[in-house]
């Protein structure tokens, strides 16, 4: 049952402007009460009434938490006169304010209401002066009532903030005629949220509005899944599932839906020339159709005389010491020829010898060369590899924008009106790029800059939309070296020897003979959760050379005994035990705790970091954490609610206690979650699971993420059923098909 309390806000003790959390003095019958919740549009001096329950925290002692509230209007001249007086209207100060309730009494809340011109008789307040503190409180007034008007639905304060500063006095008419254009305007309003306030209000489940929202909706959600479009059948299938409604009764919509530019319809043909339908969200179909475009125009050859790259080439070799094979020396020639050129190959192969050769060709010609990749983790590994500053490929673009990925308001600052600047960029780990970030990246190139995409194209495509790297390769159109010999050095490697083998489909030989590749064969998870704890605590941290922290837990999925989710509360337990010293904080069915390994589960390009230098000072500031960033959890603030992590690279951000969903532990990570990263030292627990997910190429992205040792714990007919396993998931994309349209 709740509590109700009603009194005046005294003070703001601590409030965060980001998500209204909020910490206030409250006066109730004269006596103070600390009150915590989230408020939008509060100012001290207003009175509220406030529903909720007492709490007792652990050091501020007894607090009253506000789930709901309503603002009251001042009954009295002196309620009148501390709302007015504590700079809830602007312009109007505490000695302002008791001249107003001076002169108009009891009455002065109907005069500034009714009769706004009559406050100029009050000294200090001209008419315009008068106008402008009427319209403020008019204002104030139409937000509190659609507050009001919100919560009868059940919207949160938070979202109907954003629901009236996207419609302001108009959001009566969109709940009237069609809250569904919610879900399209409004960032953090998807497709259910609009579902359930229709419903509430009362439109019909098959209302146009509806129905249209849902098909776009499945779209959407496509796109999380790495699609771009739909098959008609399989569109109109889960829509179906989705609205309840027969797919033969949506159909009718779509012709409305592409007039409309919502959609884009594509017609298609089997292998056996049978017509069908490919339907995509409007902007992916551009996104790509524009990609394409962007590539072909990169696309220039350029005129070189092949003795003199062969010379340079030779001097390059005996500057450096390096002896180019074929391929290699092959790649830094087409790289010099042609204006875009991907060079992929699996490890062990000398990508990097190769980035390294180009690199020095075109600084040997004083060009200007930028090295970026699409992680933290794989542009501080360029960095490393080449000796060339490289950085995330967000922070290349000069990020600024909102936090979905999804959003259409993410803006860089680098585009084609401010383009990057350099005569050659060079982006490695392209797997990892979806076709939003080439577009922005394509975007941001001028013709005449020579393009270098670096990928291996085994490994697991990128998280969102596209494949963009496989499909640039299958179209065929470009300049593409493949670089296939494996070098003597990493042929004493057998996890480069093994990767090869997983990636063809061959056995491995599994005695543990190997320096740097170990199966230990177990067949409980327990016992294989207890290996894998005493691995990291005892054996691989001196066999490596690493911290316990650097050696990473690889799973394949996210449920189940050897799942994400049941590691990750075993491993903490294990390796940062609770001590009274660490402070925690519950979140969802888990908590975190001080000095916990975590991860970023999502982009989020407002973020802000910095780095820290002497005593705590920031030395570098910037925003944007992405998607599969890890850092260390350093401190933990119960007052304020906000965490304290520190990323890689020393990167140092604070978050709010409401932000903890963009967080989970990261002991142990799905394979997925590893692109892009390479660990010390990689422990893959092994048991069995859905046969989509166990699959070679999954295997082969596990096993290319270490350095020094792999170690898989588990089942060796699940090791051999996963190689034997080719299945991968498709994905709906058509870059290739648009590349080749282009010619």
């Amino acid at each position: 049952m709740q509590d109700t309390v009603e009194g005046y806000i005294d003070h703001v003790i601590f409030r965060n402007d980001d998500n209204g959390y909020t910490v206030l003095s409250l006066i109730v019958d004269g006596e103070e009460l600390t009150c915590v919740g989230f408020f939008q549009f509060i100012n001290e001096g207003e009175t509220i009434e406030a529903h909720g329950h007492y709490t007792d925290h652990a050091s501020y002692g007894q607090q009253f938490k506000i789930d709901s509230f309503e603002t009251k209007v001042p009954e009295d001249a002196m309620a009148m006169e501390r709302y007015l007086g504590s700079g809830a209207i602007k312009g109007v100060g505490a000695a302002l304010a008791a001249r107003i309730v001076r002169h108009f009494g009891e009455d002065t809340l109907r005069i500034m209401q009714e009769e706004p011109e009559r406050l100029s008789e009050v000294k200090g307040i001209s008419v315009r002066g008068a106008m402008e503190i009427a319209d403020q409180m008019a204002e104030k007034n139409d937000m509190r009532k659609a507050m009001i008007f919100l919560q009868k639905y059940g919207i949160s304060l938070s979202l109907g903030v954003k629901i009236y500063n996207q419609y302001g006095p108009g959001i009566y008419q969109v709940f009237q005629e069609n809250p569904y254009r919610m879900a399209e305007d409004i960032p953090g309003v998807g497709f259910k949220i609009a579902d359930e306030i229709a419903g509430r209000i009362g439109i019909h489940t098959d209302s146009d509005y509806r129905i249209r929202s849902g098909l776009l909706y499945v779209l959407t959600v496509a796109a999380t899944e790495g699609h771009v479009y739909l098959p008609q059948q399989v569109l109109l299938r889960k829509a179906g599932d989705l609205l309840g409604i027969e797919p033969e009764y949506m159909e009718k919509h779509m012709n409305d839906m592409a007039i409309d530019r919502k959609i884009t319809i594509k017609e298609m043909e089997d292998e056996s020339g049978n017509p069908y339908k490919i339907i995509y969200a409007n902007q992916y179909y551009y996104l790509e159709l524009n990609t394409a475009r962007m590539l072909r125009e990169l696309d220039i050859i350029c005129e070189e005389n092949e003795l003199l790259i062969e010379k340079r080439l030779q001097t390059l070799e005996a500057a450096t010491e390096i002896l180019l094979a074929d391929e290699q020396r092959k790649a830094v020639g087409e790289a010099v020829k042609h204006g875009l050129m991907v060079l992929t190959g699996g490890p062990g192969t000398g990508k990097t010898t190769t980035i390294n050769a180009i690199i020095q060709y075109f600084a040997s010609e004083h060009l200007d060369i930028l090295l970026a990749a699409p992680t933290g983790r794989a542009a501080k590994r360029m960095t490393e590899a080449t000796g060339y500053e490289a950085s995330t490929i967000h922070r290349l673009l000069e990020i600024n924008g909102a936090s979905d990925e999804l959003d259409a308001s993410v803006h860089f600052e680098r585009n084609a009106q401010n383009p990057l600047e350099a005569d050659v960029i060079i982006i490695d780990e392209m797997s990892m790029v979806d076709i939003h970030l080439m577009h922005a990246l394509l975007s941001a190139i001028p013709v005449g800059t020579r393009l270098i995409l670096v990928g291996d194209v085994n490994q697991l495509p990128s998280v969102g939309p596209g494949s963009v790297l496989r499909d640039i390769i299958e179209s065929q159109c470009f300049t593409v070296v493949k670089l296939e010999k494996i070098f003597r050095q990493a042929t004493q490697s057998d996890i480069v020897v093994n990767a090869h083998k997983i990636n063809r489909g061959e056995a491995v030989i599994l005695n543990n003979k190997s320096r740097d590749f170990f199966f230990l064969k177990r067949s409980d998870a327990n016992m294989i959760i207890s290996n894998t704890i005493q691995l990291i605590r005892e054996k691989l941290p001196k066999y490596v050379q690493a911290e316990p922290f650097d050696i990473q837990v690889l799973t394949p999925m996210r449920k189940g005994l050897l799942g994400v989710e049941r590691l990750n509360k075993i491993l903490q337990e294990y390796l940062n035990p609770p001590e009274a010293s660490k402070k925690e904080k519950t979140h969802g069915e888990g908590l975190f705790r001080q000095g916990d390994k975590v991860m970023q589960i999502k982009n989020d390009y407002q973020l802000e970091w910095e780095v820290r230098g002497k005593y705590g000072i920031p030395v570098q500031t910037g925003t944007g954490i992405f998607n599969g960033d890890m850092g260390i959890i350093r401190e933990m603030n119960d007052f304020s609610e906000t965490m304290t992590i520190e990323f890689d690279e020393g990167r140092y951000v604070e978050y709010s206690y409401k932000q903890l969903d963009e967080l989970e532990l990261a002991y142990a990570i799905t394979i997925h979650k590893s692109q892009g990263s390479e660990y010390p030292a990689v422990i893959l627990p092994l048991l069995g699971g859905p046969r989509m997910l166990m699959n070679r190429n999954l295997l082969y992205t596990a096993v290319t993420r270490a350095c020094a040792c792999v170690t898989i714990v588990g089942s060796e007919e699940t090791f051999r059923e996963m190689i034997d396993n080719k299945t991968e998931q498709s994905r709906y994309t058509t870059l290739d098909l648009r590349i080749r349209e282009m010619i």
